[in-house]
């Protein structure tokens, strides 16, 4: 047993902060390691790693776990994580580690292991139960959705073959059951005696028997309800604690688990009590399970709270009519209705099936399950916990379908027997169908100001007020102080200074109307909606290479699924968004009109920009920070956001600032830099000064254009709507009384006595100040 748990500097039970690395086969964990020095003068406290468990070959993400018994060789192996562990010990860091207890990846069978078995023995094999398959639908065998379309009377099975043991359909290889493959049997003969049928890929929306992650094929859901699944599927988890390589884990998609609160309290027994975090997306007012062994979701409402306090709801209309979206409740409502209904129908159908197939005494049962299913208001309920949104569901759908009534009537009450298999699949099932209809779809047509339409986020709350800001914050830090924060992830559609340039798009609506006229008239195409988010996202990112926005603007269009599909691309249609983009570049009058809109929001981005990482650094949570966001990053949607970072320039700049360099605002993102590296050391250096949370007004005619809060021995101070504060003549007067005595600016180290103070001022190099006691003076204070 290795232990690495001692010989440094004590690091903290629960993270001050963490810092977010995507590893990958060209970022291994021992170059993570040699990171750890440049992490720990950062200021971050914790490392924090993508999954690390042995994913499909060539996996950029992870997330694709085929075995569960090993570090993945590709990403610097079992070696590579005591490397990374021991540096970030000895350096005072822990390490947290994202863990995927919901699925594994199947897309080749013979890298995992269990599916192969289970392919290889159908029913009978050692892991059958590890997968949640529904034999019965399938008559005994697992559906694997990999042929081609039939063509000129030609059987896609033609083009099966035989070879060194296995069935082979092109690439893919299969396992053949032993004494099924005589050597007088054709390959498609073969293939009938297997335990699997292999069928078209167009029939997994509606015929597939296994249940998957969200619609991927290739992520098959495992069932770690089943105690033997939970002990095999966290043999090297296990580990990790018992020999002291891990600190605390992140789970990705509980909400996909049969019993997420019975799985957290089996995953704490099994790591010892370490802290865990959950990638939770909570809706408008609802909660997070108190009962949950977690300190709390990784971040998403704190992300949302942050851009939309940064909104200004005058520009609103403007931008909702140019986008042809109605900016309210309603409308909103009704979007989402369609999209999930589509997802129930379409590509989730499957999923739906199978839950029709536990009620066959019910008529209409399939149309009544999508119905409700569409109308439910969150991503599910826990029960007995979130009986509540079942309620609202079922009420929701009887009235958009009365002629379905006596459908519901009958599925409710089975629907709310927590212990009735209808009711604890459907849990399963609604959030999947929430992901895709919400995340992946609508937010793709609701196109006003697309900052708004972010994981986590509810598009129809175009803003808040500082006032509801701050009742946020305390909340958090009343209920969940260690639950973590965030601006950026590898799952935002866009990053953080994408969406903080976007934001100010509501600051100058008429004016980024001309310009979005400008841009249709020499540049246009017939989507309204994905037009303005193809002009939002170019402004937001500018300059971005060529290739870039192609493949992203792609994937959004595909994604909105109405213009163009995944399944069915509209070849007419992408080739005029491809032009339309093109333009952008070669086009002078689109050129021109591009960089004017940029010109409008740049100062205000980085404003946004600076304020945003501020606040996110300071308020109540655990802030994490996504690798290579503390410089610039204008990234979108991944696989964008998962591009190599220059860790090179960030060393460079860091220690420059480390030399006393204030830099200018428009430095290349030293500015955001300084922002991160001060508030992190701050954090990790003076945690008891993070230990309340007290709103702090501003007097003065430019009052509302100030968030400002205190943490108990920190103050920030930030600035908010930047281009409108301009209009009305800055802050003339307006001041804001700090606590009195001696405070020093973390950010420039100019000191200054508390008391009343001049916003003019205070913010005169940067728009947001964090003040705290010098070190002297707070030592003092607390020997007093």
């Amino acid at each position: 047993m290795t232990d690495v748990s001692g010989g440094g500097p004590e690091r903290s039970a629960v993270p001050v902060s963490t810092y977010r690395l995507q590893l990958t086969a060209d970022f291994r964990l021992q170059d993570a390691a040699a990171l750890v020095d440049y992490l720990q003068a950062l200021g971050a406290d914790w490392v924090y790693l993508s999954p690390i468990l042995r994913a499909e070959p060539g996996s950029t993400h992870g997330y694709d776990v085929v075995d569960h018994t090993e570090v993945d060789p590709e990403r610097g192996g079992t070696d590579g994580l005591t490397a990374l562990a021991e540096a970030a010990h000895a350096a005072g860091l822990g390490v947290l580690i994202d863990t995927v207890p919901n699925h594994m990846g199947v897309a080749t069978p013979v890298e995992n292991a269990w599916w192969w078995d289970l392919l290889l023995h159908g029913r009978e094999a050692e892991h059958a139960a590890a997968f949640d398959v529904d034999w019965e639908a399938g008559d005994g065998r697992v559906r694997v959705p990999i042929l081609g379309d039939d063509e000129d009377g030609r059987s896609a099975l033609d083009d099966l073959r035989v070879e060194d043991g296995e069935l082979r359909y092109f690439d893919h290889r299969l396992p053949i059951a032993p004494g099924t493959a005589d050597d007088d049997a054709s390959p498609r003969e073969v293939h009938d005696r297997q335990h699997y049928e292999l069928v078209n890929w167009r029939r997994a929306d509606s015929e597939l028997n296994y249940r998957r992650f969200f619609a991927v094929n290739t992520l098959a859901a495992i069932r770690v309800e089943d105690p033997a699944v939970f002990d095999g599927s966290h043999v090297e988890i296990g580990r990790w604690f018992d020999d002291g390589l891990s600190d605390g884990i992140r789970v990705d998609h509980p909400d996909g688990l049969l019993d997420p609160g019975a799985y957290l309290e089996r995953l704490s027994e099994r790591i010892g009590g370490a802290p865990v975090w959950v990638e939770k997306i909570l809706e408008g007012e609802e909660d997070l399970p108190a009962e949950w062994a977690t300190l709390g979701t990784t971040g998403y409402d704190a992300l949302g709270d942050i851009d939309r306090v940064l909104v200004d709801p005058t520009g609103l209309p403007t931008l909702g009519q140019l986008a042809g979206v109605e900016l309210t409740r309603d409308a909103w409502d009704d979007l989402v209705h369609t999209t999930k209904r589509g997802i129930a129908d379409g590509i989730l159908g499957s999923e739906v099936r199978r839950l029709a197939r536990l009620v066959p005494e019910v008529p209409d049962a399939v149309d009544a399950l999508a119905e409700i299913l569409t109308a439910f208001p969150v991503y599910r309920s826990y029960l007995p916990l979130g009986d509540e949104y079942l309620d609202a569901a079922l009420d929701e759908a009887e009235t958009r379908r009365p002629e379905l009534a006596d459908a519901f009537a009958a599925l409710a009450p089975r629907l709310r027997n927590a212990s009735d298999p209808l009711a604890a699949r459907f849990q399963q099932t609604s959030g999947m169908v929430m992901a895709k209809g919400v995340e992946d779809t609508a937010f793709y047509r609701y196109t006003a100001l697309t900052s708004l339409t972010e994981v986590g986020g509810d598009p129809a709350e175009t803003d808040i007020s500082v006032a509801e800001f701050h009742h946020r914050q305390a909340r958090r830090q009343a209920e969940w102080p260690s639950s973590m924060t965030t601006l950026s992830t590898h799952d935002t559609k866009r990053s953080e200074d994408v969406r903080a340039r976007i934001d100010a798009l509501s600051e100058v609506a008429d004016r980024w109307a001309e310009h979005a006229v400008a841009l249709h008239t020499s540049n246009g195409f017939p989507d309204r909606q994905l037009e303005q988010l193809v002009w939002q996202a170019a402004v937001g990112a500018w300059p971005i290479e060529r290739e870039r926005l192609h493949a992203y603007v792609e994937k959004a269009a595909r994604e909105a699924g109405d213009s163009t599909t995944w399944t069915a691309p509209d070849e007419t249609f992408e080739a005029a968004l491809h032009a339309a983009v093109d333009g952008l570049y070669d086009s002078r009058r689109a050129n021109a009109a591009l960089l004017d809109a940029v010109a409008d929001v740049e100062a205000a981005g980085w404003s946004n920009s600076l304020v945003a990482k501020a606040i996110q650094l300071t308020m109540p949570g655990v802030p994490d920070v996504y690798q290579g966001s503390e410089l610039w990053d204008r990234s979108l949607v991944d696989p964008d956001n998962r591009r190599p970072v220059d860790y090179a320039e960030r060393r460079a700049v860091l220690a420059r600032l480390d030399e006393g360099w204030l830099p200018p605002v428009d430095a290349d993102g030293a500015a955001k830099l300084l922002v991160t590296s001060r508030l992190l050391r701050l954090r990790r250096e003076h945690p008891s000064r993070f230990t309340e949370y007290t709103p702090i007004g501003a007097d003065g005619p430019a009052a509302d254009h100030v968030v400002a809060f205190s943490r108990g021995g920190v103050t920030t101070v930030a600035t908010r709507l930047s281009l409108r504060l301009a209009e009305h003549g800055g802050w003339t007067s307006t001041t804001v009384t700090l606590p009195e005595g001696r405070l020093v600016d973390v950010l420039t180290g100019r000191e200054l006595q508390g008391g009343e103070i001049r916003l003019a001022a205070l913010l005169e190099q940067y728009p947001v100040a964090v003040l705290t006691r010098p070190d002297d003076a707070a030592e003092a204070a607390s020997e007093e």
